[in-house]
């Protein structure tokens, strides 16, 4: 293997607008390859090293969803049980209609529904809901009391009938919470880190843990996008790179909420050791069983509808379905991604994003920490710059 056009990507990516990028490459739970480029302070020449902590956004829910499985192979609920079951306050939800009138929705919203984000829930981080969690809780805004709150939002659509990037791996960490009788911070670490030997790793930022972490980017476009807004597109290269706040406060209300779709800081060669595991049929490089191989199948399968596909059109992810929680791919010639069918992962808002192959026993985890971070341009050739190289 011949891993030098990627270290030629990712220095061009470094010196066109990214600071600095990192990644880390297993196959057969081995590690072979890992590679830095550019830098994690830019301003200060600090070399970017792979050891820095950096906030990994969505890829979160990589994580998210890994845990909730643990909890659905041990027969502690079904895909397609009500959400109500397990917090009370989803029971009656309101939908808005066609015709923007408020009314009863008539589907519940299930656990499924959750996974595949098909719920019918928002990005909105500034809604009725979440501000009302606020206030109840004096500005603490522990998870399962924000997502009791966040139910009293109307849905954008019927339960079921549509797929739209959302809240949903939030409120499934809070029936983690509920499931396991854990916060949902300790079930991750208890249950995934630690079996990796993964120690760190954080849902939160104190001041030691700032310290350890790459300085944080934006690619200022002079527009107001969300860092939602900065996963789902690529807003143009004309622009300038601007220093920003490590914290992830879009995302992360407060110390008392544990964010499952946004939350984790970690390293990169630390949390490709849960890619590694996703690959070999959930058994870690230390040879920890985290998740089982049939689980694995299930969640890299397509879940989505023609017509929920239909909304499921993100261009770095052409030729994608979407699974439990993670896209997976279900047309070669339409992707133009030279791996195998059903490989799979996630991104997140700053640069993350991590790709599992079973077929291969293939994974890597790669991140640079820019928000805006130009995804449709750097995905999609990565994958294949990474696949090109392991097979040459």
């Amino acid at each position: 293997m011949q891993f030098d056009r990627l270290t030629e990507f990712m220095d061009r990516l470094t010196s066109w607008i990214i600071p600095g990028n990192s990644i880390a490459i297993y196959q057969n739970n081995q590690k072979i390859f890992e590679y830095s480029s550019g830098f994690a302070d830019l301003e200060n020449k600090i070399p970017m090293n792979g050891n820095e902590l950096i906030n990994i956004y969505s890829c979160s829910k990589i994580a998210t969803v890994t845990a909730a499985l643990q909890l659905y192979e041990k027969g502690l609920f079904l895909l397609d049980d009500p959400l109500y079951e397990y917090i009370p306050e989803y029971r009656d939800m309101l939908v808005k209609n066609a015709s923007g009138e408020i009314v009863r929705a008539k589907n519940h919203i299930t656990l499924r529904h959750l996974f595949t984000m098909t719920a019918g829930l928002t990005y909105d981080l500034k809604s009725e809901g979440i501000n009302k969690a606020r206030v109840i809780t004096n500005g603490k805004m522990d998870t399962l009391q924000t997502i009791k709150c966040i139910g009293e939002n109307p849905l954008v659509f019927e339960p079921g009938t549509d797929w739209n990037y959302s809240l949903c791996h939030d409120v499934l960490a809070a029936v983690v919470e509920t499931v396991s009788g854990k916060r949902f911070e300790d079930y991750v670490k208890d249950n995934i880190f630690e079996p990796l030997g993964v120690k760190d790793i954080y849902y939160h930022r104190s001041e030691e843990v700032k310290r350890k972490m790459a300085q944080q980017y934006w690619f200022d476009t002079n527009r107001e996008d969300s860092a939602v807004d900065a996963q789902k597109q690529t807003n143009g290269y004309e622009g300038k790179i601007v220093r920003v706040s490590k914290e992830a406060d879009e995302f992360v209300f407060g110390e008392n909420y544990d964010s499952g779709g946004a939350g984790i800081v970690v390293s990169v060669p630390d949390y490709a050791l849960l890619g590694s595991a996703l690959a070999n049929g959930g058994i870690a490089p230390n040879g920890e069983q985290i998740l089982s191989s049939g689980i694995i199948e299930l969640m890299r399968t397509n879940q989505l509808t023609l017509q929920q596909q239909k909304s499921f059109n993100w261009t770095q992810l052409k030729g994608y379905g979407y699974g439990l929680g993670v896209r997976t791919m279900i047309d070669k010639a339409q992707s133009g991604t030279i791996g195998n069918l059903g490989e799979f992962g996630w991104g997140g808002a700053a640069g993350a994003t991590m790709l599992v192959d079973p077929d291969c026993k293939l994974s890597f985890f790669y991140a640079h920490h820019m928000l805006n971070p130009q995804e449709e341009y750097y995905q999609p050739r990565l994958r294949n710059v990474v696949y090109s190289c392991v097979h040459s």
